[in-house]
């Protein structure tokens, strides 16, 4: 590896779908209008990358972990502890982080309670701290307690917790009744109950009321899901020559930055929804290679668009990330002088059709400025071209060596 090489990686979380009707047999991405990934895919290298190893689920955590370089069957934890770290909560010895999801649950008309919003209306961290704080007040123990993050999403720290738990997460069950989904296994009943309990807490709380004033959803209830303790993780700068930074609104991804060495960046606007600062990150990353030569930065607006099943707001969600952080990063990456490797790709699919993480491989392409560096094959970034070329990465922690690595070796032995 050059002293001199910098290593980009940009990711649009749930990128990747499945071809619509409605798009002529076209898929989102393919859909969405890309030059500057196009230009990566045409003049670099693309191909599919599987993030997911068979018998794990397809969430951000297990895929990230892939893209990073871990393999998530032997360094799993789950998001909990992957958030608290982000948070600077450390956990003690046989101490479980538990998601702590504000969601609205509403009946469906007869009487049945139904996951409706696994956002509370995508409410915002202001109003969300007021209702942790008094979720902590009122179930908070010595052994439990609930601590503010982001928007919707929160945690809940559980001394000596239960580990042997089956928990779904919200945003799969949209829709559907919830009495089908609640926890399994050791601690179930008590989990259950501190969930109904919250439930009786919001029914009447000062937040709610202002929000169903202004039209807007309720926190209904938290959602409890996600649960697990810390992961065995050898940071990045101790495997690999380089010094890097995490750059997401998520606390999931920062929690994994964190556990794998890099330096959380926090970009002001930066939201995990569709109205994120997108030129923020892309300046962010710029930025941050005046002093460090890895970065690593995540748009999560894709997915959020994908869970909604959100086509045109999926699509608008994939051009800003092109257009304004793919373009950005590249063009400052272009008028720097120095050499570098640009990696753009979907961590996993979340197909509008289905709303929810699917565990199909995803494109990547990667664009080195060295001569002999990219194989320039294919036209556009997209699922149908990334088959085409016929490289597949698999196991999908494996393809950071050669990003990291030997890239030109690698693209000789394809």
């Amino acid at each position: 590896m050059s002293d001199s090489m910098n290593y980009i990686i940009l990711l649009g979380d749930g990128m990747a779908d499945y071809p619509l009707e409605e798009l002529g047999g076209r898929t989102v991405l393919e859909a969405a209008r890309t030059p500057a990934m196009d230009r990566i895919a045409r003049e670099g290298t693309i191909g599919r990358i599987d993030t997911i190893p068979t018998g794990l689920a397809p969430g951000s955590d297990v895929a990230n972990l892939s893209i990073l370089g871990y393999d998530p069957l032997h360094c799993r934890a789950g998001r909990g502890a992957l958030e608290a770290m982000s948070m600077g909560l450390k956990l003690g010895p046989g101490e479980i982080a538990f998601r702590c999801n504000l969601v609205t649950i509403s009946n469906d008309g007869t009487g049945r309670p139904v996951m409706e919003d696994f956002t509370a209306g995508h409410i915002s961290s202001g109003e969300a701290r007021l209702i942790i704080e008094d979720l902590e007040t009122e179930l908070g123990s010595p052994s439990r307690s609930f601590h503010p993050g982001v928007g919707y999403r929160h945690l809940m720290l559980w001394k000596n917790g239960p580990r042997n738990l089956g928990t779904t997460p919200p945003h799969d069950i949209v829709g559907r009744e919830i009495k089908d989904y609640m926890p399994l296994g050791d601690g179930a009943r008590e989990l259950e109950e501190l969930m109904a309990r919250s439930r009786d807490i919001l029914a009447d709380h000062r937040v709610n009321k202002d929000r169903i004033s202004r039209g807007e959803k309720p926190a209904t209830s938290v959602w409890l899901w996600g649960q697990g303790g810390l992961p065995p993780m050898t940071p990045l700068s101790s495997r690999y020559a380089v010094t890097g930074a995490i750059i997401s609104a998520v606390d999931l991804l920062k929690g994994i930055g964190v556990c794998a060495g890099l330096e959380p960046i926090r970009v002001e606007g930066a939201t995990g929804y569709i109205d994120t600062n997108y030129r923020g990150k892309a300046e962010a990353v710029l930025a941050w290679l005046e002093k460090g030569n890895f970065v690593f930065a995540h748009v999560e607006s894709p997915d959020e668009m994908g869970h909604e099943g959100n086509t045109a707001g999926k699509i608008a969600a994939i051009e800003d990330f092109d257009r304004q952080v793919v373009a950005g990063v590249l063009e400052g990456l272009e008028a720097s002088g120095k050499d570098f490797r640009l990696m753009v790709l979907s961590d996993h699919a979340t197909p509008v059709s289905v709303k929810t993480h699917t565990s199909d491989p995803v494109p990547f392409a990667v664009l080195s400025s060295v001569p002999g560096e990219n194989l320039s094959r294919h036209g556009s970034f997209g699922e149908t071209e990334a088959l085409r070329s016929n490289i597949l990465v698999s196991p999908g922690h494996s393809l950071i060596d050669h990003f990291l690595g030997d890239w030109r070796s690698f693209i000789a032995s394809l």
